[in-house]
């Protein structure tokens, strides 16, 4: 399973993550450096586990703890209506 951002959904980078505008709506979302680099993995093709064994190599995070942010942060971007599954 691999996530593209729905059409209406535009990004920006900045000093301290990555903020999402969902269009339709108005509304804004930050992501922190982890979520940043969770999101970007995941909308490059990468699976889930990938993006876990991201956060594993760049952060002080272990495994367990990083599969579970991974899902979190995708079922919040799910909730939100920010991604589609490819």
């Amino acid at each position: 399973m691999t996530l593209t951002l729905r059409p209406g959904v535009s990004t920006v980078d900045t000093d301290y993550g990555t903020t999402l505008l969902d269009e339709d709506s108005g509304e804004y979302f930050t992501l922190n450096p982890t979520a940043t680099l969770v999101l970007k993995t995941l909308l490059s093709g990468r699976t889930p586990e990938q993006a876990a064994q991201a956060l594993t190599e760049q952060y002080a995070v272990d495994a367990e703890t990083a599969d579970r942010d991974v899902a979190d942060l995708i079922d919040g971007l799910r909730s939100a209506h920010l991604v589609a599954d490819r």
